[in-house]
C-alpha cells in the first residue's frame, strides 16, 4: 500500500474515545496502512468530552472560517488537529460549537439521543469533505467508520458527484454491530433533501434507525468490510444482496492482511 493515499472518517477513534469496536479499529487499520507506508489522515468529530489539553488539539486557522449550511442555516466550521502520540499519525477534528461543544459523544446523561445527531451526522459529513478539498488531498479511497460518519457516501454520490478532485476515489463503508437504540429525528431526510438529494436514494431514512442509517451508507459506497461478528442478520443479508465486494468479518489477528488485499482489489 505504499503511496497510497487512504481517507479514514469515523465516529471514534482511540485513544481520544473510549474503547470499542468502532473506535479500536479506527485506529489499528490507519497504523496498519501507516506502517506499510500509505498515506493517511483520519477524521472525526470533536465531541466535548475529548480533552484538549491533554491530546494536544490545537486549531488549524488556515483551514478553519467557513460556513456549512445545514437545513438552510449556516453553521461554523473549526478544524482542529493532533497526533497521536508515537504513530506520526494527525486527526482532524471537525468542530462546531452548537454541535459538539456538550460534555458527551451521542446522548445525554440519561442515555437520551441528542435530538441534532442528525444535523450533526450532515455537518460532519461535508466538514470532512470541505476540509479535504481545502487541503487539496486526493484520497484513493475513502474508509467510513461508524454511523455518525454515514452520510458522508451520501454527500459524496451527490452533492459532491461533480468535484474533480474525488472522480476516482472509491469509498468503503466497514459495518459494526448496533450503535444505538430508536431513531434520530424524523425530519433527517428532509433536511438531506433539502441539499438536493433525491427521495429515491435515501428513501430508508423514512425512519432513520441504525439499521436504515448504515443501509443507506451502504448502498452509496463502493465496497463493504463486515466489522463485526454480532450483525443483525438483516444487516448481514442486505449486503449480500447489494451486488457490492464485501470483505467478510476477520478477527483482529488476521484483518491486516485481509483488509491489505481488499484495498488493492479495490484500486
Amino acid at each position: 500500500m505504499e503511496d497510497k493515499r487512504i481517507l479514514y472518517v469515523s465516529s471514534e477513534v482511540v485513544p481520544y474515545l473510549a474503547e470499542n469496536e468502532v473506535s479500536l479499529m479506527s485506529y489499528d487499520v490507519p497504523k496498519m496502512i501507516n506502517d506499510q507506508g500509505g498515506q493517511i489522515r483520519i477524521f472525526m468529530p470533536r465531541y466535548g468530552n475529548i480533552n484538549e489539553r491533554r491530546h494536544q488539539l490545537h486549531e488549524v486557522i488556515r483551514l478553519s472560517g467557513m460556513n456549512l449550511v445545514v437545513n438552510d442555516v449556516d453553521m461554523p466550521l473549526i478544524i482542529k488537529v493532533a497526533s497521536i502520540p508515537k504513530e506520526r499519525i494527525q486527526v482532524y477534528f471537525i468542530d462546531n460549537d452548537e454541535y459538539f461543544k456538550r460534555k458527551a459523544t451521542f446522548s445525554d446523561e440519561d442515555g437520551v439521543l441528542y435530538p441534532d445527531n442528525d444535523e450533526r451526522a450532515i455537518f460532519f459529513a461535508k466538514g470532512v469533505v470541505e476540509t479535504v478539498k481545502k487541503l487539496n488531498w486526493v484520497p484513493d479511497i475513502i474508509h467510513v467508520h461508524g454511523w455518525m460518519a454515514s452520510m458522508l457516501p451520501v454527500y459524496m454520490k451527490h452533492f459532491y458527484k461533480d468535484e474533480a478532485l474525488f472522480s476516482q476515489t472509491k469509498i468503503v463503508t466497514s459495518v459494526y454491530g448496533q450503535s444505538f437504540d430508536g431513531a434520530l429525528n424524523v425530519e433527517m431526510i428532509n433536511k438531506i433533501k433539502f441539499d438536493g438529494i433525491p427521495d429515491a436514494a435515501i428513501s430508508d431514512l423514512e425512519v432513520p434507525n441504525y439499521e436504515n442509517l448504515i443501509k443507506t451508507s451502504i448502498s452509496h459506497s463502493d465496497a463493504v468490510i463486515i466489522a463485526s461478528e454480532n450483525l443483525f442478520p438483516s444487516l448481514t443479508k442486505f449486503i449480500e444482496s447489494s451486488e457490492k465486494p464485501f470483505l467478510p468479518f476477520a478477527p483482529k489477528e488476521g484483518f491486516a492482511e485481509a483488509y491489505t488485499t481488499f484495498y488493492k482489489k479495490m484500486l
